[in-house]
């Protein structure tokens, strides 16, 4: 799940995925830009996107589809 959120807010959203034991790892796709990566178990998919959905509002999360991302990377090579 790639996403962005504003830079400010990150390390409290960081705080928050990593307080749940195991449901997803976050990464930074794309410094520049504020893209981030969740990485999930398919087991665990609806209670990430719970989750994202409950945070939606208050992070300001806006999803980033992955076809849009390689095309970044690409003008970027």
């Amino acid at each position: 799940m790639l996403f962005w959120i504003p830079p400010e807010l990150i390390a409290r959203f960081k705080a928050i995925i990593e307080s749940y034991d195991n449901l997803a790892t976050l990464r930074t796709e794309n410094p520049a830009l504020h893209h981030l990566r969740l990485y999930f178990a398919p087991e665990s998919a609806a209670d990430v996107h719970a989750l994202i959905d409950s945070l939606a509002l208050e992070f300001s999360i806006r999803p980033i589809p992955d076809s849009a991302a390689q095309s970044e990377s690409d003008h970027l090579n």
